[in-house]
């Protein structure tokens, strides 16, 4: 069980294009993990579509002591998860949820709300 100062913020809302994030606010794409998150910049670690998830995209995630990680593939399920990312988290023992946005918003806030140290990674369009 994670504290309150390190129990990973729930996802208040979702739509197409909008997550609202508690105590982050609304924004398109988020990481978040124990303690906090921010958005998600697909730049920074040259993200697409395909091969979609990096492992670089986890790392932060790993590092802020996420017990186990919810990737999110879309709304429509267009981002996919690169399988050197779901090796890293296998490799870590880390337990892995891949689900389309809505879904994995649904599976992260349960595992949140659990006081399970969870991340996510929240594409909120395609």
């Amino acid at each position: 069980m994670t504290s309150e100062t390190t129990r990973s913020p729930l996802v208040l809302s979702v739509s197409w294009g909008r997550m609202d994030v508690e105590d982050l606010g609304v924004g398109k794409d988020f990481k978040l993990y124990p303690g906090g998150g921010r958005p998600w910049d697909w730049s920074e670690t040259g993200t697409r579509h395909n091969p979609g998830v990096q492992p670089d995209d986890v790392e932060e995630l790993l590092s802020h002591g996420a017990e186990a990680v919810v990737l999110s593939r879309g709304m429509q399920l267009q981002l996919q998860v690169d399988a050197r990312t779901l090796r890293l988290l296998e490799e870590r023992g880390v337990a892995v949820h891949v689900a389309q946005t809505t879904e994995a918003v649904q599976i992260y806030n349960a595992l949140a709300t659990s006081g399970t140290a969870v991340a996510g990674l929240f594409h909120s369009t395609c």
